[in-house]
C-alpha cells in the first residue's frame, strides 16, 4: 500500500496578533490565523476574491519567532502538515473538531514595517528532541576587501 503525503505550503496575511502559551511542560506554543485569498469569476464574469482562513499552530523556537517578530497583517510562508483535533465539549456533551495546520517551517516576508524582520526563516530540526532553531540564510561573501578588480573576471 503506498504512503500518503500530509504536506501544506500556504502564503498569506496574518489575521490577528498571535496568542502565545506555554504548556506544563514548558513548551511554546503560538497559534494564530493566516488568510490565503483566490480570484475567481463569479456567474456575472465579474472577478470577485475569496478569503479562506487557517488556523496555525507553531511550537518551541518557530513559537518564539512568532511571539517576537509576527503581529496582525504580517505576510508570512508557512510549511507543515494538517491534523485535525476532536474533543467533547464540557457543556453540551457534543463533539467538537478542528482542523489546524502544524507548523514545520515560517518564513517571514515583506518589510520591516510589515511587522517582519525583512524576511527569514525558522524551522523544525532533524533532532530527535524536536526542538526548534532558526535557520539563517548563508552569509553571501563580500570580496570588497581582497583586492578583487574587474580584470579579475573572465567575462
Amino acid at each position: 500500500m503506498a504512503k500518503g503525503i500530509n504536506k501544506v505550503f500556504l502564503l498569506g496575511n496574518v489575521g490577528k496578533d498571535p496568542e502565545i502559551r506555554s504548556t506544563a511542560g514548558g513548551m511554546t506554543v503560538a497559534s494564530f490565523s493566516l488568510a490565503t485569498a483566490d480570484r475567481a469569476k463569479d456567474a456575472q464574469g465579474n472577478w470577485a476574491d475569496k478569503t479562506e482562513w487557517h488556523n496555525i499552530v507553531c511550537f518551541q523556537r518557530t513559537a518564539e519567532v512568532v511571539r517576537d517578530y509576527v503581529k496582525k497583517g504580517t505576510q508570512l510562508l508557512v510549511e507543515g502538515k494538517i491534523q485535525t483535533r476532536s474533543w467533547d465539549d464540557k457543556t453540551s456533551g457534543e463533539k467538537k473538531y478542528k482542523t489546524e495546520i502544524l507548523c514545520n517551517e515560517l518564513t517571514l516576508l515583506g518589510g520591516r514595517g510589515e511587522g517582519a524582520s525583512g524576511g527569514g526563516s525558522y524551522a523544525k530540526t532533524s533532532s530527535a528532541s524536536s526542538t526548534y532553531d532558526q535557520r539563517t540564510p548563508a552569509a553571501v561573501p563580500d570580496y570588497g576587501d581582497h583586492g578583487i578588480t574587474d580584470d579579475d573576471i573572465p567575462f
